[in-house]
């Protein structure tokens, strides 16, 4: 058992919560029963380490078969070192390390995709987060991280997914001008979420075609080079007195609203 939450094991592994430490090993650190769950589920192959307390193996006797089944031994610790190695104050008794596994632009067009994300500097770990939940929810075939946008394997980002990061497809750190020629040699069409473009409900009809949704940033949506790249742009209908919506939000109703037009027929 890890008792000793200042060993160089531990330090280790708290350390990549540091995007330094993950951008030189290569790993990413996993927090709680339900991401572990998901990756031994979806992905267990990039698992190296799973740590745990014995108390919250007792609980999820069925993360422990799964790592079991796929030969990972779990090192059991004490409380104080979970808490050592976690991003979170809470990380529930687990605590796991995994090889990150990105996606290349080829292989996702390869897949002949007709829905995905394309997230060009959206800087918020949590709607980064939340918009990977939304597009594997809508059945969206990949997204694609461009520009400065936040580290996908940023803990926080890893949290809010909800173990939807082992799911979907993901790029990282591509070029927005190369990623939106692959996308129309494809067959895709753009179409930007922006709050200058046209009424989405005129045009919601145009959603049935193969579709990548470009996102911006949370303050200052897309810029002019951004829009021109994209066939079309969208705005969503504010009916209330809101000021706006969040990113992650109407990204959420954009991917929801294509998958609904693309599935009508089927």
């Amino acid at each position: 058992m890890l008792e000793n939450p200042r060993s160089p094991r531990v330090r280790a592994v708290a350390k990549l919560t540091k995007r330094s430490a993950r951008q030189e090993t290569g790993l990413f650190l996993l927090e709680g029963p339900q991401a572990a769950r998901e990756a031994l589920a979806f992905r267990p192959d990039t698992l190296v380490e799973l740590f745990a307390t014995p108390t919250a193996m007792e609980r999820h006797q069925d993360i422990r078969d799964a790592a079991a089944d796929a030969g990972l031994d779990i090192v059991f610790t004490t409380e104080a070192v979970l808490d050592a190695m976690a991003d979170t104050v809470t990380p529930q008794g687990i605590v796991a390390v995994a090889r990150q596994s990105p996606t290349s632009l080829k292989d996702i067009f390869a897949a002949s995709p007709t829905l995905i994300a394309i997230c060009e500097e959206v800087r918020d770990p949590g709607n980064l987060g939340t918009i990977i939940r939304a597009a594997d929810a809508a059945g969206a075939d990949a997204v694609v991280l461009t520009g400065r946008t936040v580290d996908p394997y940023n803990p926080k980002v890893v949290r809010a997914t909800t173990g939807s990061l082992f799911h979907v497809p993901v790029a990282v750190a591509a070029e927005l001008a190369a990623t939106v020629e692959r996308a129309h040699a494809a067959g895709l069409r753009i179409v930007a979420a922006d709050v200058g473009g046209e009424d989405f409900l005129a045009r919601r009809d145009a959603l049935a075609a193969p579709t990548a949704w470009l996102f911006g940033n949370e303050a200052r949506g897309l810029d002019d080079d951004a829009l021109a790249l994209a066939d079309l742009s969208l705005r969503l209908p504010i009916y209330g007195r809101a000021e706006s919506l969040n990113l992650a939000t109407a990204a959420s109703v954009c991917l929801y609203e294509t998958a609904f037009a693309q599935r009508g027929d089927r």
